[in-house]
């Protein structure tokens, strides 16, 4: 059995490298370079192009490279005789912890307003917010959003999540479903969105959504651009409904240059690098779940189809 390597913004020979130290006696090929890669059964991948992969016939598994998967549904139509797994790394849930609470402490203490005051050497002090009185609302309970919010409520922020079902985290707030949503974003300072992107969810921060939580409330981005309606965006920050935001993802990535997201005075864009796949320590998972459909064993953090995640 051999494994196809097949990447779009990320290096490929860098994972063909980690893997063959790994699996010395295994094929390991990368797709563009080897007509071989098409047989493989086994297949590291990250967003693929529409239709791509049904040029691999003997494909049982397509491994992401990442914790998402909807890259990969999105642009395929995968049969349920293949299954897709994704990387679940403690890396990238400290690493999505790091980057909210900068995020967040970026505006809480108004650091973009003052790097705009350093530029016309202006002296002028604001108010400042506080930890203690700062509510952030975490959208998205899974593993990474289970950890985010946890960290921000052991930290001392008022913290509550939202999901499809009730969790119980130490010191977040849980609530769960459409019912609960108007609730949820009623008390909201800084609403962090780490949601999987689904058919439901897909769109979600949009006008009407953004327009229920209290005026001047902030926003940050770290699930999918496909999450948020660009448009929208903008009027809600110049009417006062937002504050600002924080985003690292985005609907056409790289980022266009003539995107006005990247000269708006209250918005921080980040070229998607909220949590990056390590490669030392993701390939490991790699690895296993290769081994694992070799012997015909169930493999680790495999997705569900209907559910995207």
């Amino acid at each position: 059995m051999s494994i196809a390597i097949l990447t779009n913004h990320k290096d490929p020979k860098s994972w063909k490298k980690a893997l063959q130290e790994k699996l010395p006696n295994v094929q390991i090929d990368i797709v563009g370079e080897s007509e071989m890669a098409f047989n493989a059964e086994f297949l590291v991948c990250w967003k693929p192009e529409k239709g791509q992969l049904k040029d691999f016939p003997n494909l049982k598994v397509i491994q992401s490279l990442g914790a998402g998967v909807d890259h990969i549904f999105d642009t395929n139509l995968i049969p349920t005789n293949r299954k897709v797994v994704r990387i679940v790394d403690p890396n990238l849930m400290v690493d999505m912890w790091e980057y909210t609470l900068a995020a967040t402490m970026n505006y809480l203490k108004d650091f973009p307003i003052y790097a705009q005051q350093q530029n016309k050497k202006a002296w002028i002090q604001h108010k400042y917010k506080t930890i203690s009185t700062t509510t952030v609302s975490v959208m998205g309970l899974g593993k990474i959003g289970g950890y985010v919010a946890e960290q921000f409520a052991k930290l001392g922020f008022k913290v509550q999540g939202w999901s499809n079902s009730i969790k119980t985290i130490k010191g977040v707030k849980s609530f769960a479903g459409q019912l609960d949503l108007s609730l949820f974003l009623k008390n909201t300072d800084v609403l962090i969105n780490i949601l999987p992107l689904t058919a439901n969810t897909t769109g979600i921060l949009n006008t009407t959504f953004l327009e229920k939580l209290p005026r001047g409330a902030y926003l940050i981005n770290v699930g999918r651009g496909g999450h948020l309606i660009e448009a929208d965006l903008l009027p809600l920050i110049e009417a006062g409904q937002l504050s600002g935001a924080t985003l690292d993802v985005f609907q056409e990535e790289p980022l266009p240059k003539n995107h006005p997201f990247w000269i708006h005075a209250k918005i921080v864009v980040t070229p998607h690098i909220a949590s990056l796949t390590n490669i030392e320590s993701a390939v490991n998972q790699v690895v296993e779940n290769y081994q694992r459909m070799v012997k015909g064993e169930g493999l680790l953090n495999e997705v569900s189809p209907k559910k995207g995640y």
